[in-house]
């Protein structure tokens, strides 16, 4: 994203959390999470990097949570691993206070 609303960063790039039926809506926003160069080891951030698509080691952080508007995504990166993807969903869970859920 170019510009993101209130940061002084020129481009930010951010992972897209909301559900599918959401993207493919005409809703104009969704809900993604920041990411950061800045990491501290919080079991709401997920560390990523080159193997995600990214310059540098950095982290997810959904405690940031953000609804930004689908028009303002410009660049696409890259895709998680399902890996990550398991821990980007139990990040969120945390950061949301949901319950765990048992099969």
């Amino acid at each position: 994203m170019r510009r993101p609303p209130g940061d002084t960063k020129p481009a930010r790039s951010f992972v897209i959390v909301s559900r599918q039926a959401l993207i493919d809506s005409n809703y104009a926003t969704i809900v993604c999470a920041p990411i950061f160069t800045e990491r501290h080891g919080l079991p709401t951030q997920v560390n990523v990097g080159a193997e995600d698509g990214l310059k540098h080691d950095c982290a997810i952080h959904c405690d940031g949570l953000m609804s930004l508007e689908k028009s303002r995504l410009t660049d696409y990166v890259g895709e998680l691993s399902e890996a990550k993807k398991e821990q980007l969903d139990k990040a969120l869970q945390i950061a949301l206070a949901l319950p765990t859920i048992k099969p």
